[in-house]
């Protein structure tokens, strides 16, 4: 018996060290040091939330920048890439048609396509794009909205992050925070 009443005392101590103190203390702190991404990154338009930087968006129309490829159609709850090997042949014929669809859209030959442009992410969520996508896209997307290549360049080169810690990943371009600058 007194092996249980010590048992029932480390549970006790532990649920409230462990599953109260620590999640309040940390939800506070994260709350502190870094409130945007601790309330989910909300990306807003006008005062209006409709965003998050972390999640990929649709954009239909030439107006817009495009993501890459959704596997999951940029549904949070069916994130998740397509499977495919690199040798399977129905993933090959489908980035050779959006590597067709991409260039006759910007204008471009098929070879100038960025790889990014034609293959899902891992998540099938990702809101990044390469630079050089971005750039393929800025004379379509300026000339859809009657502004100048020139500001549009700006809004690219302010929604690109380079490497995390001057040399971890690649340099991207953040489509949903760049389309909201857009709006």
């Amino acid at each position: 018996m007194k092996q249980f009443v010590v048992a029932v005392r480390v549970l006790l101590v532990f649920t409230v060290v462990l599953g109260i103190a620590y999640p309040l203390a940390m939800t506070g702190l994260a709350q502190v040091l870094f409130p945007g991404n601790a309330n989910g990154s909300i990306v807003k338009v006008d005062g209006k939330e409709v965003a998050s930087d972390l999640i990929g968006q649709q954009y239909d129309g030439p107006q817009w920048f495009h993501t890459r490829p959704s596997a999951a159609k940029y549904d949070g709850k069916a994130s998740a890439a397509s499977q495919y090997g690199p040798n399977n042949a129905d993933l090959l014929k489908l980035v050779n048609e959006r590597r067709e669809q991409i260039a006759k859209l910007e204008g471009v030959d098929p070879a100038q396509v960025p790889p990014d442009a034609v293959t899902a992410s891992g998540s099938g969520l990702d809101p990044a794009i390469s630079p050089a996508y971005a750039a393929l896209q800025v004379d379509r997307v300026a000339r859809e909205r009657g502004l100048s290549v020139a500001d549009v360049q700006k809004l690219v080169q302010a929604n690109t992050h380079g490497r995390v810690l001057g040399f971890l990943g690649e340099p991207y371009v953040n489509v949903v925070t760049l389309n909201a600058a857009l709006a």
